[in-house]
């Protein structure tokens, strides 16, 4: 059974006629825990039409590059042959988001969509349905609690948000058991596509070839759910007290499946959990992965801004910094310099060398790597900009709610005034005398040179 908060109807009429039922997969790409998968299979069961699963790339996504699509369609190849096990088809359409839906959907009966919460994801799913002439219904399975029910507002912060969500939460984590597909021995309604290889179709339809896919890291709801397990019962238990530390390896490494909806937040609660290891690192891994990241999806849901400085930062945070936009910095560092890891700063380059080498770099490396930014650079719009744009370009999970919070995070977003200082006024400080004090941080600087 299907939470009804997840479910809304965007075009809400009885179907007419139709081939099938339709499941634009977007945000979701995946099948355990997939609550739209769920859905569209109960509606072609009930009313007696095959399924057609369809995916549609975009070559034109915003700052996408073929480090992302590789990795996301590593994960599409999974999606591909579990679907195929199924007995259901799925298409794989190259195009206009919203042309190729439509194109698909002129013999739908039924379309139904999972949640995106992005300015363009949001863009689509309104396009389409402004066009559609069939029954289309959104599902809500990328977040713990629907945004819209955790709150009816953008919120200041964790301390906000997360009352809100722990008390509905368990409301929410009900399992998403896929029900049997009954079709799947009738002929096809359309042609399914031919087995994928992610590595060549993306270089089909990257426009930008020059950042590489990752080494040794594979995309994939099949190796999302290894992570999780090799997550739990190796380094769960002592997470409360070395995630924050950049030199201990006691992060999950799930942000990037995430991202790409591989794997389903729903399914990682339920997952620790059960597991065996101390309430306090469950409790601190849960409050990342639900508190942290709903707030991130609260703040792209309802700042229409997300993505730019005047509205990513707070008015009391525009306004300290605007007051020492003119103070004199110690290090102005171009965009190129930076990119490049190369600054006097040992700590910054190995963050930056990091999220380079393998899409990904330690949280608390990356707020420092932020504020250094803002630091060096000649005014925070500057700042902002290169951060974005760095985060955007190399991250695997950037272009994210996460992504845009985190940069927001910077600029004091979700944060409180501190003590005034010159170029960041009341904004949060950070420097290398605290990695130091905290952390064995050549150990760190070490460990990122030798990959």
């Amino acid at each position: 059974m299907i939470h009804k908060d997840r479910i809304r109807h965007l075009i809400a009429t009885p179907p007419e006629s139709g081939k099938y039922v339709l499941y634009w997969m977007q945000q979701a790409q995946r099948i355990k825990y997939n609550h739209a998968l769920c859905y569209a299979i109960e509606k072609a069961n009930g009313i007696g039409l095959p399924l057609v699963v369809c995916f549609v790339l975009t070559p034109d996504f915003p700052e996408a590059n073929l480090r992302h699509y590789v990795f996301m369609l590593e994960g599409i190849a999974d999606v591909q042959k579990s679907l195929q096990k199924l007995g259901i088809v799925f298409v794989v359409k190259i195009g206009s988001m919203t042309d190729s839906v439509l194109s698909i959907a002129k013999e739908a009966a039924w379309v139904v969509t999972d949640v995106g919460y992005l300015r363009v994801q949001r863009q689509w799913r309104k396009q389409v349905s402004g066009k559609l002439r069939c029954p289309f219904t959104e599902i809500e399975t990328d977040v713990t609690v629907p945004v819209m029910i955790a709150s009816n507002k953008e919120e200041i912060g964790a301390r906000t948000l997360r009352p809100r969500i722990m008390r509905q939460l368990d409301a929410y984590l009900d399992p998403v058991i896929l029900p049997e597909y009954q079709r799947k021995k009738e002929p096809r309604p359309v042609q399914p596509s031919a087995l994928i290889d992610p590595v060549k179709l993306a270089g089909q339809v990257a426009y930008d070839k020059n950042i590489l896919p990752v080494k040794n890291i594979l995309g994939g709801p099949a190796e999302a759910g290894d992570l999780l397990k090799r997550f739990i019962s190796k380094k769960l238990a002592r997470y409360h007290v070395l995630a924050r530390d950049p030199t201990a390896d006691c992060r999950s490494g799930l942000s990037a499946y995430l991202h790409f909806g591989q794997i389903s937040p729903i399914h990682i609660v339920r997952e620790v959990r059960e597991s065996e290891a101390p309430d306090a690192a469950k409790a601190a891994f849960i409050d990342q992965a639900v508190i942290r990241r709903d707030l991130a999806v609260n703040f792209i849901f309802y700042n229409t801004a997300y993505d730019q400085y005047e509205g990513a930062a707070p008015p009391w945070a525009k306004q300290t910094l605007d007051k020492h936009r003119i103070d004199k910095r110690p290090y102005v560092y171009s965009f190129e310099a930076l990119e490049a890891g190369e600054t006097h700063d040992p700590y910054w380059n190995a963050a930056q060398m990091e999220m380079m080498k393998t899409g990904a770099m330690h949280n608390y490396m990356r707020m420092y790597w932020g504020k250094k930014i803002i630091e060096w650079r000649r005014d925070p719009e500057e700042a902002y900009e290169a951060m974005l744009t760095l985060n955007n370009r190399y991250e695997l999970d950037g272009r994210d709610a996460n992504g845009f919070a985190g940069v927001a995070w910077c600029f004091g977003r979700h944060d409180r005034p501190w003590q005034e200082r010159a170029i960041f006024g009341k904004v949060r400080y950070m420097n290398a005398a605290g990695l130091k004090r905290k952390f064995l941080i050549d150990e760190y600087v070490k460990r990122i040179g030798e990959i």
